[in-house]
């Protein structure tokens, strides 16, 4: 989910996609519902490559993709039951300026390169060094703050890509949500990746529910120009790709989540696990193709062999 400055009523619907690049750096888009009486800020950590600067980070406007998730979700359609024949760096000193701030579609925000760097921000989209101190994993990460309105909203999907120190594909899933860490928390997470190792070792497309046996996620039916606006995504999107999922809902770990990654990042290797689920038409076309031309083959011989028998006759 994430993390919030000040206490909020509730979040939920949370919805994160991430990809990774060729030159090191990852992408991540961030959507949720939320409530909260007063303003708030969100606060996403991630692991920055050192030494980090004000420009390690760069934000996507995604203002004009508001459906930007619900374009990834259509990616994976539902196919109704039907008949088939298958088978760490130290601190740097912070400067005392203060952070530069973006405006980002519908959101201001400002990148934090270091947990030092929090005192160039306002205070009140700063959390208290009591809850910094209980979540120590985050001392050398950077941190993407996001200012959010009062009320209760659904804003539009908040975007960047961060010089990544990691060759797991990061995302920012812990909760606070009332300035203390719980050991667990209410999980309502759809997570959306791309990577081209994933396409390289997934089989053919299922249904939108079932998980790949080899990559353990949903793996979408086409490539994500077939479903998503990659113009919309000013980039975040890679169209040549396959999308693939992760659902985590109901009571979890409070931990952030990555996945393990594998090969080039955007270019896949030949795969043909996708040809695995045509394999009894396949052998039901050979044996159909093997009748047909024994048959020609008997008719053939019993031809020759009456004319045989016609030339012999007195």
């Amino acid at each position: 989910m994430c993390i919030f400055s000040q206490p909020v009523i509730s979040v939920n619907n949370t919805q994160i996609f991430a990809r990774a690049t060729a030159a090191g750096s990852q992408f991540l888009a961030y959507q949720m519902n939320y409530e909260s009486r007063a303003e708030n800020a969100m606060i996403l950590p991630v692991p920055i490559r050192h030494p980090a600067t004000d420009k390690s980070l760069r934000f996507v406007d995604l203002r004009g993709y508001d459906d930007f998730f619900d374009d990834l979700a259509d990616g994976f359609p539902y196919i109704a039951p039907s008949f088939n024949i298958g088978c760490s760096a130290s601190f740097h000193t912070a400067s005392k300026s203060t952070l530069e701030v973006f405006e980002v579609g519908n959101y201001i925000a400002s990148f934090v390169p270091t947990m030092l760097d929090f005192s160039r921000l306002d205070d009140r989209f700063v959390l208290p060094e009591t809850t910094w101190s209980k979540i120590p994993q985050y001392a050398t990460y950077g941190f993407a703050v996001f200012q959010l309105a009062a009320g209760s909203l659904k804003p539009h999907p908040m975007a960047f890509e961060f010089e990544s120190t990691s060759d797991l594909l990061y995302f920012p899933t812990m909760h606070i949500h009332d300035g203390q860490v719980h050991a667990t928390e209410e999980f309502d997470h759809v997570l959306y990746l791309q990577h081209a190792g994933f396409d390289s070792r997934a089989y053919g497309y299922q249904n939108s529910d079932v998980v790949d046996k080899s990559t353990g996620l949903i793996r979408s039916k086409y490539v994500a120009k077939h479903f998503c606006d990659i113009d919309r995504s000013n980039g975040v999107v890679d169209g040549d790709l396959l999308v693939h999922r992760n659902i985590i809902r109901g009571i979890n770990p409070n931990r952030d989540t990555d996945f393990v990654t594998f090969g080039d990042p955007m270019h896949p290797t030949l795969n043909l696990r996708p040809l695995l689920s045509y394999t009894p038409w396949l052998l039901l076309g050979a044996a159909v193709a093997w009748f047909f031309a024994r048959r020609g083959r008997v008719k053939k011989l019993k031809a020759a062999n009456a004319s045989d028998r016609d030339r012999t006759k007195p």
